[in-house]
């Protein structure tokens, strides 16, 4: 199975109507939301008419750009987003003096999902997947059994062994938790004969295929004939 999933929808008017109109054109599956952003209320009456199904794009590292947030929620949101910008390395250390912040930020945005969308996420994913950072995978806050997007597939070759390794332990500590798929990739290398890789590979496994229509780029393939085509075989 291939779910073809948008990012970053109600991040703005872009991002929204982008990904709102290739999904009514059958060029993607579903689109992972974020709350507290200038489109999401808009985004969520738009997914609610069409019939999109929408997961949670959960934010810990982007500003929140509604004007009407709550002081709380905003200087814990900061808190976590000046924490995980501030080095890379941060994003696999626990920090157990921002664990109330963490905690109160996932709550925050999953009771506003709730809230807009009618009903809880069936579907985590992250924003710059910072719903991989330590103080999320250790906090346990997630709901088990969600489905949860896994890290990147790389081949041998592609990363270090040490970063394979690191990335295939977090997996396995997710697939015990939470419903995954079995491989989880970017649309973008756009390259027509890797992608027929990655649809072959659907046929017999559950891959996940991550999109960002609000970029020209991305948005223009999946709209072209050849991304028709390529998909519609799997309706062959």
């Amino acid at each position: 199975m291939l779910l073809v999933n948008a990012d970053d929808f109600g991040l703005s008017g872009d991002s929204t109507d982008r990904a709102i109109s290739c999904y009514q054109s059958f060029r993607i599956h579903s689109a992972s939301a974020m709350v507290f952003m200038e489109d999401s209320e808009r985004a969520a009456d738009l997914a609610a008419r069409c019939g999109m199904q929408v997961g949670l794009h959960l934010n810990l590292i982007q500003p929140f750009t509604l004007r009407q947030i709550d002081d709380t929620l905003r200087q814990h949101h900061q808190a976590v987003t000046g924490y995980l910008s501030a080095r890379k390395l941060n994003q696999l250390l626990f920090n157990p003096f921002l664990s109330t912040a963490f905690e109160y930020v996932f709550r925050a945005q999953w009771e506003e999902f709730c809230r807009l969308y009618g009903s809880p996420p069936s579907r985590l994913d992250g924003h710059h997947h910072m719903h991989l950072c330590m103080n999320m995978i250790l906090s346990r806050i997630v709901p088990r059994g969600l489905r949860l997007r896994r890290n990147f597939t790389f081949g041998p070759g592609q990363k270090s062994w040490l970063n394979r390794a690191y990335r295939s332990a977090i997996d396995r500590h997710l697939a015990s938790r939470f419903q995954c798929t079995d491989s989880f990739f970017s649309v973008e290398p756009i390259d027509a004969e890797r992608l027929r890789r990655i649809v072959a590979m659907s046929r017999s496994s559950d891959v996940e295929l991550m999109v960002h229509p609000e970029l020209d780029e991305e948005y223009s393939f999946l709209m072209s004939g050849e991304w028709k085509e390529l998909i519609g075989v799997l309706n062959a």
